[in-house]
């Protein structure tokens, strides 16, 4: 049978009036900023102070888009009498986001909790030379790093939180005990005189 001439025009004027109908669900952006949920992967953020440049991240990227530089420095002995230590300081850290592919396997692997997943994503750029974020550039985005989520109520009490608890209750027990007082060495001058044989005096 031949279709009836205007049946798809009616069928598709069915849809828009149907459409038009409903609430819309756009959300205006960037007027209306989206709520994202907070394992986001947008951006990589640096906490600079935990990274002791051991080249974790560097080396497990499977983009190679980590580039880090650094340099040894002498530490003096903590004590008289002790030896030098020698430690690596940080001279450049930078991911490039134009050859990330924002797997997350350097945030899993380092471990010193250096590197932070942010849910930033508004840092496009028109120059792609741009996309490659150096340590201070990476230091700004730990500020829109999201607070952890809380632990849940019926679990455990991890293993640190109670050795550290337990050594602060020891701490606080001895400081609370009482110090031993020392005993005499010898009797007073006058215990001695009135202890002296009574037939030296009669005498």
């Amino acid at each position: 049978m031949a279709p009836i001439p205007g049946s798809g025009l009616a069928k598709g004027l069915a849809v828009t009036l149907r459409t038009m109908t409903k609430k819309t669900v756009t959300a205006q952006y960037p007027d209306a900023q989206p709520e994202l949920p907070p394992r986001t992967r947008g951006v990589i953020g640096l906490f600079e102070e935990n990274c002791t440049v051991c080249m974790l991240c560097a080396r497990e990227c499977p983009d190679w888009c980590i580039y880090i530089d650094s340099h040894k420095e002498t530490v003096p002995p903590a004590a008289p009498g002790g030896r030098e230590r020698s430690r690596n300081v940080l001279d450049r850290f930078a991911i490039d986001f134009a050859l990330c592919m924002y797997c997350g396997i350097c945030i899993e692997v380092c471990p010193f909790d250096a590197l932070f997943w942010s849910p930033e994503f508004e840092y496009a750029e028109t120059d792609i030379h741009e996309l490659t974020h150096e340590r201070d550039k990476l230091r700004e985005w730990m500020w829109t790093v999201p607070a952890p989520p809380a632990l849940d109520p019926a679990a455990e009490e991890p293993k640190e939180l109670s050795a550290a608890r337990k050594t602060a209750e020891k701490l606080a027990a001895a400081q609370a005990e009482p110090a031993p007082q020392a005993e005499p060495a010898g009797r007073p001058d006058s215990a001695q005189a009135d202890s002296a044989d009574p037939q030296e005096g009669e005498s």
